[in-house]
């Protein structure tokens, strides 16, 4: 056997700074692109994940790294050319290593594959992620190392269930994250009640940062359009995307700059043509590996060391603006991001950040861990109805609906709330089956993975299981109309849910308590929304049914 170690490191594994590489002879990069050949991705998102992989390849050869880099239809493919032809050894004489894989099962068929090719493959905390899976055994109160024997039924419901927010205090607790000893800063642990509000119509998010195309993106960009068949936008013009983590930490130096002030207040809002508002926009760089996660939490913290008030003491509408003469310090990447004129940061800001990555990323990622494979074929409310066209083509006349879609056509990207309540909620009172919705929104969206959706879109959006929420996120129209200005210019009227022209959140809403009763009245904070139900007379529920059965028909037809 030979001497050389040879760290294999796949697409989502692009952090040059990794303590893997530090002892690694080699390294190994397949670009398979089979799975692009099988289904219509976004060419936004083939255009960054493979843009990145090239852009890494360059940057660890500058940095004098031994890298073998394969473009093959599979990664079988890949590894019969390793092993064959481009190993500098004898075949089969490579000890690899890999960086767990957060798909399920996908390490342990590497590994196969590996083998089947006279080769052995170690398999390597995955360094990407904050917590391992040992953390969160220990704090479900398992034997350290031992999975959870998390079983999800074939009706849905699991026989362990996991609440992020205790999960995110112990975590908080372990990493000390905006912590005064054994206490939250500020008394409090979630600022949610402080980041539900709208912006006034005059007040414009700040400028979304902006990474000008190099010759490797448009020469990958070209490829994949002449290549794949694609979905949503093929035009390189809205392509914004760090590439590289030069680029990826300059996004975050961005953020913690110009967007943290305002994000926490605006956090929960929707705003006609605003797809960005203050959002972070790192998801794409962090599911990459471009960014550790530690990274972003650590920036957001200092930041609020530096600049940090009290929550809800600053007003972005108040606000003078950010100096533009005023550079970031040497400290770059750091978040130490703090310029002369920059804003403040209030907690309930920089608490609603660390909440996402700290909190929910690593949550969601160690439940699909514990409930696949079962997870990804849950489907509590057996719905089997297939996605709306609307969805492919953003032609309804549902502002909601229209304006999200839109953002994912043009952009690859929605915020969180477009994801879980609009684009998840009306499918979920559509009827539609959670793998078909979980599949486009791996497809559509740029930092979308199996592990990622799977949770996000078919046990949270869909309500397919109750392994991480106790009940389903269902609203009405008069949700979006409290966090967004879509219904004031939406040709339904969200004053109305029976007719033509009311709003079809509103009868679908009812209509999806009525047909659901057997599984949700008794499920936890659904008792109001069924006394409710129980107020409405049997003409005023036929009405509904009816409206219902109308949108559905629309909805399928394509003329919503």
């Amino acid at each position: 056997m030979s001497d050389d170690s040879v760290l294999w490191l796949l697409g989502d594994q692009l952090n040059p700074d990794l303590d893997a590489l530090s002892d690694a002879d080699a390294v190994l990069l397949i670009e398979a692109h089979g799975f692009a050949d099988r289904k219509p991705y976004h060419a936004h998102k083939l255009t960054l994940v493979f843009s990145a992989m090239r852009h890494f390849r360059d940057r660890l050869r500058d940095r004098g790294h031994d890298v073998t880099y394969l473009r093959a239809e599979s990664f079988g493919d890949g590894l019969d050319r390793f092993f064959g032809e481009e190993f500098a050894g004898a075949p089969g004489d490579a000890d690899l290593r890999l960086m767990r894989p957060a798909s399920h099962g996908a390490g342990d068929r590497f590994r196969e594959l590996v083998a089947e090719r006279g080769g052995s493959l170690e398999l390597l905390d995955n360094e990407l992620f904050w917590t391992t899976p040992a953390d969160w055994h220990e704090w479900a109160g398992e034997p350290d190392g031992e999975a959870a024997g998390l079983i999800v039924g074939e009706d849905g419901s699991a026989d362990r269930r996991y609440r992020q927010e205790n999960w995110y205090r112990h975590v908080r607790r372990e990493t000390g994250v905006l912590m005064d000893g054994d206490e939250p800063v500020g008394g409090e642990w979630n600022y949610d009640d402080l980041n539900r509000e709208t912006p006034p119509d005059d007040w414009e998010p700040p400028e979304r940062p902006r990474f000008d195309p190099d010759d490797l993106t448009r020469e990958t960009h070209a490829w994949v359009r002449e290549r794949f068949d694609t979905w949503g936008s093929d035009s390189l013009d809205g392509f914004a995307w760090p590439v590289t983590r030069g680029e990826a930490r300059a996004a975050l130096d961005a953020f913690v700059r110009d967007r943290l002030p305002s994000f926490g207040r605006y956090e929960d809002a929707m705003v006609e043509g605003e797809p960005f508002l203050s959002h972070s926009l790192l998801s794409p760089a962090i599911n990459l590996g471009l960014l550790n996660p530690r990274e972003p939490v650590r920036a957001v913290e200092v930041a609020y060391e530096d600049r940090g008030v009290e929550p809800g003491a600053y007003d972005p509408e108040e606000d003078g603006g950010i100096d533009p003469n005023a550079t970031p310090l040497d400290d770059f990447g750091s978040g130490r991001a703090s310029v002369a004129g920059a804003a403040p940061v209030p907690l309930n800001a920089a608490e609603g950040f660390v909440r996402q990555v700290l909190g929910w990323r690593e949550f969601t990622r160690h439940v699909y861990r514990e409930a696949m494979p079962a997870l990804a074929a849950a489907n509590r409310l057996e719905q089997s109805a297939d996605l709306p066209p609307a969805y492919w083509d953003g032609d309804t006349d549902m502002r909601c609906l229209s304006e999200a879609v839109g953002h994912v056509r043009e952009h690859g990207y929605a915020h969180h709330v477009e994801r879980l309540m609009v684009l998840s909620n009306v499918a979920l009172l559509y009827g539609t089956d959670p793998a078909e919705l979980n599949e486009w929104f791996h497809l559509g969206f740029v930092d979308a993975y199996h592990w990622v959706t799977t949770p996000n879109v078919v046990a949270m959006g869909s309500f397919g299981t109750d392994v991480l929420s106790s009940k389903p996120y269902a609203a009405s129209g008069s949700y979006v109309n409290r966090m967004s200005d879509y219904c004031a210019s939406c040709p339904y009227a969200v004053s109305r849910t029976t007719g033509e022209g009311a709003c079809p959140l509103n009868a679908l809403y009812w209509d999806f308590l009525a047909e659901n009763e057997e599984t949700l009245r008794g499920t936890g904070r659904m008792g109001l929304m069924y006394s409710h139900l129980d107020d409405k007379s049997d003409s005023e529920l036929a009405a509904i049914r009816e409206r219902a059965s109308t949108v559905r028909k629309l909805a399928a037809d394509g003329e919503l």
